[in-house]
């Protein structure tokens, strides 16, 4: 369906431009695409009246004018939780709108058999130019093949194995994780429980080392039963939280490897009647929308993911347009965001059943 911009009357065209500027439509085109055969005074001057006219060009329709396609594809894993793709979208969108890129999404249920094939598919009917894969899309191999194989670049999103030769785009994971495992133990906490991430996304392992990396740091010995396995969703907080609160001595603190396991963290404690943060305080990951939505608010790591979407988008149009390549991308800084679900640490719980 037509956006209400694209319809209604007095929309900016290609022609408007021209006639503004007092040059050819072709003029026009060739300064929008960058090419290089315009006179420098001819060039600022359609700049300028594409300024005055606030014209944005339309990437489908240059498309058809040309070989290139300008289109970016997104496949991204379906998760039931929507908020770091959310924030993958954001950043990503901000980049292909200024600088006239479509962007295509493909949305995955993991794991999936014809994964090859629909991606195949994918790239061939939204003639994509070059692929963005956040986690875990970056570290299936048989997707990296393929887009090898079709000579399509791509640029990952904390992915478990970079490849030098690839774009990846990370975060300190490990440090932000101990910094967060750190806190607790500076209030006092040294029963702390852990949920894990999806063992396909390579940030779960890191911010299972920085937990644990912390605990050694401050001779907390690391209690294996404390550690319970989550995928990234809800339920599965809610799950490892159910675990870990039946223990015989229940932990003071529980960080979780998301804000939405957190969430479950939280919703379990809240069923048991385990007062938060005075019993049990929690912890997230990523400062998520649902880390400021739940109450008490999440105590979390934020983690710059729309700026990490935008960079990852950035350096990928560059590798599409011919620009250098760039040294690899410095690993982004998370920051410590403190809430109302942690507080000073009391005796350990007690099984609450």
């Amino acid at each position: 369906m037509p956006s209400r911009r694209d319809t209604r009357p007095g929309k900016v065209t290609i022609f408007d431009v021209a006639a503004r500027a007092g040059v050819s439509i072709k003029t026009v085109s060739r300064v929008v695409n960058n090419e290089s055969n315009v006179r420098d005074q001819t060039r600022e001057k359609v700049l300028s009246a594409v300024r005055e006219l606030r014209y944005r060009p339309n990437a489908a329709a240059r498309a058809l004018s040309g070989n290139r396609s300008r289109v970016v594809g997104l496949v991204y894993e379906n998760a039931q939780e929507f908020g770091y793709t959310q924030h993958v979208l954001n950043g990503a969108l901000a980049v292909c709108e200024a600088r006239d890129y479509a962007l295509l999404l493909c949305p995955i249920g993991l794991p999936s058999p014809d994964i090859v094939e629909r991606v195949r598919d994918f790239t061939a009917e939204g003639r994509i130019e070059g692929m963005l894969l956040p986690a875990p899309m970056g570290d299936l191999p048989e997707v990296r093949s393929l887009l090898g194989e079709l000579r399509i670049p791509f640029a990952a999103i904390t992915p478990k194995d970079p490849l030098p030769q690839e774009i990846n785009v990370t975060c300190k994971d490990r440090d932000a994780t101990f910094a967060l495992t750190e806190y607790l133990i500076e209030q006092g906490h040294r029963a702390i429980g852990f949920v894990t991430g999806h063992p396909d996304h390579g940030a779960s392992a890191e911010r299972y080392a920085g937990y644990r990396e912390a605990l050694r740091k401050h001779g907390v010995p690391l209690a294996k039963e404390r550690v319970r396995q989550g995928y990234f969703d809800f339920e599965s907080g809610k799950q490892a939280a159910r675990a870990l609160l039946d223990l015989e001595a229940g932990p003071s603190a529980i960080i979780a490897s998301n804000d939405d396991m957190a969430a479950g963290v939280l919703f379990e404690a809240r069923e048991r009647g385990v007062a938060v943060p005075d019993d049990l305080s929690i912890v997230g990951f990523d400062d998520t929308r649902i880390a400021s939505r739940v109450w008490p608010p999440l105590t979390t790591a934020r983690q710059p993911i729309a700026r990490m979407a935008e960079t990852a988008t950035r350096l990928l149009i560059d590798r599409l347009n011919g620009e250098p390549a760039r040294s690899p991308q410095e690993p982004f800084e998370c920051e410590l965001v403190i809430r109302e679900s942690t507080a000073r640490s009391r005796e350990p719980l007690t099984a609450r059943r």
